[in-house]
């Protein structure tokens, strides 16, 4: 083992924070758009539809990297207004980023598990005289989310390693505080460590928020009164659910 290896792992767990609050606030922001542009999506009004379908294949069409550094420099020289003069304010413009691309992502997944609910399950909320809004959120919703759910967990994994490129706008998370020691002679001969290292800690994360994934599929299934699939059940064995 290294010598200079708890120096190393101090310097990764120091951009630990930054990255954490990158992956949570991106995977908030990505829901809440994800949820927002798929129904949006599915509106019979064509502006509306119109309007989403621009966002989406504007932000899944375009480079994460560059759309970074368009917030981060480009808006500010635009319109005279600093958002990144301090590495929070760096770090809400990552948000921000990865929310809005990965959100883009995230509506073609609601849309499409939206799509797939059964006709009938439709056909006997309208013969119950619910509302469009209520047929929404009481029928069709708790049975697409269930679709949704494997999908996200795969989203929501990409957005966790897509947080080391807010790297590029100088955000102090794991990939540029670990990337740093390369400027040191005595550091730079062990890079295979220093990469190992964050490996493993985006690993990590990456297993926290399946599993969390897994707990909910599992219980989203309940709630719809579905057969909970195997990994899932093996799964909810070991946590107790």
């Amino acid at each position: 083992m290294s010598s200079h290896f708890s120096t190393y792992l101090e310097r990764v767990l120091q951009g630990l924070p930054f990255t954490l609050w990158a992956a949570v606030g991106g995977i908030a922001l990505t829901i809440v758009l994800s949820f927002v542009a798929g129904i949006a999506m599915l509106s019979p009004y064509l502006p509306v539809r119109f309007v989403t379908r621009i966002y989406v294949e504007g932000f899944r069409g375009s480079s994460e990297v560059v759309q970074l550094f368009f917030f981060a420099v480009a808006i500010p020289i635009f319109f005279g207004v600093s958002l990144g003069a301090t590495a929070k304010g760096l770090l809400v413009i990552g948000i921000i980023v990865l929310g809005l691309n990965h959100g883009a992502y995230g509506a073609e997944i609601v849309r499409g598990a939206i799509g797939s609910v059964p006709p009938a399950q439709v056909e006997a909320a309208i013969a119950l005289n619910l509302s469009p809004a209520q047929r929404m959120w009481r029928v069709v919703l708790p049975q697409a989310v269930v679709e949704m759910l494997p999908s996200f967990n795969n989203l929501f994994i990409q957005l966790v390693k897509a947080t080391a490129l807010l790297s590029f706008i100088a955000v102090p998370e794991v990939f540029k505080k670990a990337d740093e020691l390369r400027a040191v002679p005595a550091f730079s001969r062990e890079l295979g460590l220093i990469y190992a290292i964050q490996l493993v800690v985006y690993l990590l994360i990456a297993v926290v928020v399946t599993v969390i994934m897994r707990v909910l599929e599992l219980l989203a299934a309940r709630r719809v009164g579905r057969r909970p699939k195997r990994s899932s059940i093996r799964l909810s064995a070991h946590v107790g659910v």
